[in-house]
């Protein structure tokens, strides 16, 4: 027995001592941060910056490369049967990863709480409400009306089934009591192109994508989904302002790595993203977009996925939200 336990010792002792090394000697190539979006949009334009402050901190090459489709599913399901090395990183919209463990169960390829390892949130962003700069609506009680006298016919884009476009818009088409038309898109920007050519006519987007977008003069903010007015569009007003009190949605942004990577190279990671976050340069650039910084250990960066699991969950489940 003894000689048994002194073998379980070393081998317990060679995994630590195996782990440390690989730790040490990561990155050993490349990181790719998989972007299961569309170019353009929130989760592409924040992957960016924090893949280029990335690639200095860890010195070696990051890569950001576009997976979009599916309600990001695709790049989900890449990243989770990746090698298991720290090499390759999802920038992930949780919360839309959340409703989508609701509203595609059994459907997504994945389990977001099994097949991943959680690294860090990184930031919060708050969804604006943005429609066509030629419709005859100029805040949320005249979109209303307009929406009122044709049934069924107002059209809000999204960034795909499931997504959190979706999701926002059908709980918002509930709470004004009116009846809308949801477009599915492969991502935002592709949503955002035809809502300014006039093919729909609104979308309940992130700030980012909304400010990215907001200077061509062919779409216009009528309301932000937050109880305060936001720095970066102060004239635009809240829900509760616009008569839709309670209607508070904001997109939760972190890193996930497949399940099964080093704890070591996982802690090593949620340090950099920490640092880089926490860098001024980065913190304003955040804030231009709209999104909150925000760093936690990966243990509570877990815990919050499973509280978003479970929000999203039962708002869908009490509005009878369903994919068509």
């Amino acid at each position: 027995m003894k000689n048994t336990l002194l073998a379980r010792a070393a081998l317990c002792l060679c995994a630590i001592i195996a782990t440390s090394v690989g730790a040490q000697e990561y990155p050993s190539r490349t990181v790719t941060i998989i972007v299961p979006f569309a170019a353009g949009g929130a989760v592409d334009t924040l992957a960016r910056i924090l893949g280029q402050k990335l690639a200095e901190n860890l010195g070696k090459p990051v890569v950001v490369d576009g997976r979009p489709g599916d309600s990001g599913n695709i790049g989900a399901r890449f990243v989770a049967k990746a090698p298991n090395d720290g090499h390759t990183l999802l920038m992930s919209a949780l919360t839309t990863y959340s409703m989508n463990a609701t509203l595609m169960q059994g459907q997504t390829g994945y389990d977001l709480d099994r097949d991943f390892a959680p690294v860090s949130i990184v930031g919060y962003l708050p969804l604006v409400l943005i429609v066509n700069a030629y419709l005859p609506a100029n805040s949320v009680p005249e979109l209303i009306r307009l929406a009122k006298s044709r049934p069924g016919q107002l059209a809000f884009g999204s960034a795909g089934n499931g997504s959190i476009e979706h999701v926002a818009a059908e709980v918002f088409g509930r709470q004004a009591k009116i009846q809308i038309l949801h477009v599915p898109y492969r991502g935002a920007a592709p949503a955002i192109i035809d809502l300014m050519g006039g093919q729909i006519q609104a979308i309940l987007t992130t700030t980012t994508t909304a400010i990215n977008n907001l200077k061509g003069g062919r779409i216009k903010p009528l309301m932000v989904a937050t109880a305060e007015r936001l720095v970066t569009l102060p004239d635009v007003k809240t829900a509760r302002e616009s008569g839709l009190p309670g209607f508070e949605i904001a997109s939760t942004y972190g890193i996930l790595a497949p399940a099964g990577t080093p704890p070591a190279i996982v802690a090593r990671l949620n340090r950099e993203f920490a640092n880089i976050v926490a860098v001024p340069d980065v913190k304003t650039r955040f804030q231009q977009l709209g999104v909150e910084t925000t760093a936690m250990p990966p243990e509570e960066a877990g815990r919050r996925i499973r509280l978003e699991i479970d929000k999203w969950n039962k708002v869908i489940r009490e509005a009878n939200i369903r994919i068509e």
